[in-house]
């Protein structure tokens, strides 16, 4: 668990395929907030960006509607995964 400290990008990045699985064995159970993961993963909530929005890009989550009182977009496996 990393959550001190400001690591650099190489590092962050360099966790991606790690927090990929992670990730995504969390939004199986339900879909959640990035403050969400950063909680149950244990890392800074700017560092779990990157990783969701690079499975965003790859098609691996989507973002569901946001309701008007919801602060956070929460993100969901897509139908393909």
């Amino acid at each position: 668990m990393k959550t001190e400290g400001n690591r650099s990008l190489a590092e962050v990045l360099r966790d991606e395929m790690v927090m990929k699985d992670r990730i995504v064995g969390l939004l199986r159970e339900e879909p959640k907030t990035i403050p969400e993961l950063a909680e149950a993963l244990g890392y800074p909530s700017h560092e779990v960006v990157l990783w969701v929005m690079a499975l965003w890009r790859y098609g691996t989550v989507a973002e569901m509607k946001q309701g008007r009182n919801e602060e956070y977009f929460k993100y969901t496996l897509s139908a393909s995964h």
